[in-house]
């Protein structure tokens, strides 16, 4: 019986199986869908996320599945998010919490203290980092922060690994008194490949477990804890040497690769005749079946995404390895990039070398929508010749040509604080001014405005509502009345929140009131204090697409001046055509969603409705 099937032996003799087992046809799901079916396939009863790039899938499917089975919530942050899943540990059922790699680093206070209470229920946390840093501010690595919190980090390799192994994480997790991080990647969470599914167990609920000693971390029950966590290490390394999360593919015994996630598939697809040492989960490592491994081959290689953590483990090991020397510490890796390496290597011929077609292409920035209603802001704050301090979310593009309207960007909530410290630093002539979203705001902007006014800082916070967390696709959140099943819930009053923190000056407005931004802003900047000017309108994509009249241009009155153009709006563009000898703006009706901005900059009056026969 493999390890997978024996783990979860005498599971089934303390669970109660919701009906007969069926036998599943096979059908393709993406990562993170299989993550969350695995979870659910467990027995999972309390889960929790902020949605962030490329994790947000899994919580939304976790959330169509029966709320009688679970309960599944989009939670301010990821911190709380782990939160209340250790609150569902506490009370003794299966739990989880899904995140992308920055938001461990929200959520790792409370995962250091819980590594060293262990768990109730189980407790499992989804983490996906994202290689290549395709949606991301930085490139981390989850598995150092697994060795940081000596809690086991599982590595799946495709949906049906995901699937698996996350079934698998609750088991372990119960078993060894642990938390269990599930680690995924971009690529692995959004590709589809074939998963089979299985049944849910009802897993009984524990209840409250009754030890303070385990369960409430002063320095005193730490300290024996401590001593707790690092016996853990040892028995979770001795069950991996046998498990079948261990897998090795004889082959030649010239070079032995040792490898895991994604770059497993690259491996195989490049050097099929190696000998490979796959392992599915990243620490504790089993050292006896490396060293088993190592001492069949005559040449080893390590093959893994992002920082050397497996090939700095071997050297410590005393193993003469390979990795990065031949293989890249950033971005993400792809079968061209192994075989590179491995023909760095001298391992594999040159891959035949075709000629270039000398192309320049065409740059094509990303910007904002159509129609964004944080266009306003930022060409205002542009003309005002404000030091802005940036955030996380769609408006973060204002950092770039033609709005170019940011100065800095660190992490989710940053701004306000940052503002404030450098509105402090007394350097600055200019206004200094925070921008911020209605969900970042709530994820991790309130602490730092309830700090600029406690220390009369002189800043400007303009908080961009548009009514969605819409960078991650259009989720729900406090603010916007409903949560993750669409059910009707309580809506934040952001005036009321703001005044109760003690901000004196407060003022909402329309963003597509061109001219009542611009005023506003420049009140705003002259208010000695701190200051927020809340601009309201909702997303013109999510939850649904918005799409009033478009507008068009009236060529023979354009007269080139590219204010329009200054918007950065996809749906205009210079016309091929030449009129009048010069070249005119041009709009995109089908693109167009009528917001009017480019009409209300236009130094002329060129750009007006499509009639309404015109739109039949």
């Amino acid at each position: 019986m493999s390890q997978l099937a024996e783990l979860n032996k005498p599971l089934s003799q303390t669970a109660k199986a919701s009906g007969q087992a069926k036998q599943q046809p096979l059908r393709p799901m993406m990562g993170n869908e299989a993550i969350a079916r695995g979870a659910w396939e467990a027995g999972v009863k309390v889960a929790a996320a902020y949605p962030g790039t490329p994790s947000t899938e899994i919580m939304e499917n976790l959330a169509k599945y029966p709320a009688a089975d679970l309960h599944a919530e989009w939670s301010t942050n990821e911190k709380v998010a782990l939160d209340v899943a250790i609150g569902g540990s506490f009370a003794g059922v299966r739990s989880l919490t899904s995140m992308k790699h920055v938001g461990l680093n929200v959520a790792s206070d409370s995962l250091m203290s819980q590594t060293y209470i262990g768990v109730n229920g189980a407790l499992v946390l989804v983490v996906c980092d994202d290689p290549g840093i395709h949606s991301s501010q930085n490139e981390q690595d989850t598995r150092i922060f697994g060795q940081l919190a000596m809690t086991p980090v599982l590595e799946p390799t495709d949906a049906q690994e995901a699937l698996d192994f996350t079934k698998l994480a609750f088991d372990l997790s119960e078993q060894f008194d642990t938390p269990v991080i599930v680690r995924s990647t971009t690529r692995l969470s959004h590709t589809r490949s074939l998963v089979k599914t299985g049944e849910r167990v009802e897993v009984r609920g524990k209840g409250f477990l009754e030890e303070p000693k385990k369960n409430v971390m002063i320095p005193g029950h730490a300290r024996l804890r401590h001593r707790a966590l690092m016996e853990r290490e040892r028995l979770l390394q001795e069950y991996f040497e046998n498990s079948d999360l261990i897998r090795w593919e004889p082959g030649s015994d010239e070079v032995g690769i040792i490898t895991l996630s994604t770059a497993y598939t690259y491996v195989k697809e490049v050097f099929p005749e190696a000998s490979v040492l796959k392992l599915g989960v990243s620490y504790p490592l089993p050292e006896a079946k490396i060293r088993e491994f190592c001492s069949s081959v005559k040449r080893i290689i390590v093959v893994e995404e992002l920082e050397p953590v497996i090939e700095n483990q071997l050297k410590v090991m005393g193993h003469r390895v390979e990795g990065k020397s031949l293989f890249p510490r950033e971005g993400e890796f792809s079968t061209e990039v192994v075989r590179d390496g491995f023909e760095a290597a001298g391992l594999l011929p040159p891959t035949p070398k075709f000629e270039l077609i000398d192309i320049e292409p065409m740059a094509r920035p990303p910007l904002l929508c159509a129609g964004c209603p944080h266009t306003t802001a930022y060409m205002a704050l542009r003309a005002l010749n404000s030091r802005v301090s940036g955030d996380i979310g769609c408006y973060t593009l204002a950092a770039v040509e033609p709005l170019k309207a940011i100065d800095t960007s660190v992490a989710m909530g940053s701004s306000i604080a940052n503002a404030t410290g450098i509105a402090l630093a007394g350097t600055e002539t200019r206004p200094v001014v925070a921008t911020i979203g209605d969900s970042t705001f709530l994820h991790a902007g309130i602490p730092p405005l309830i700090n600029a006014v406690y220390n009369n800082a002189n800043i400007t916070v303009v908080l961009l509502d548009n009514h969605i967390t819409a960078m991650t696709g259009g989720q729900d959140h406090p603010g916007t009345g409903r949560n993750l099943r669409g059910q009707e819930t309580h809506k934040i009053d952001y005036e009321a929140l703001i005044k109760a923190i003690g901000v004196q000056w407060i003022k909402k407005i329309d963003s597509y009131n061109m001219g009542s931004v611009y005023q506003s802003l420049r009140e705003a900047t002259l208010y000695k204090g701190v200051a927020v000017l809340i601009l309201d309108r909702p997303c013109v994509l999510d939850p649904v697409k918005l799409k009033g009249p478009a507008f068009q241009v009236k060529a023979e009155s354009c007269t080139g001046c590219q204010a329009c153009m200054n918007l950065g709006c996809p749906a205009i563009s210079w016309s091929d055509e030449l009129y009048e000898g010069h070249h005119k703006v041009k709009i995109d009706e089908a693109a167009c969603i009528g917001c009017s901005l480019c009409a209300q900059v236009g130094s002329t009056n060129c750009i007006q409705p499509v009639d309404a026969g015109l739109l039949q």
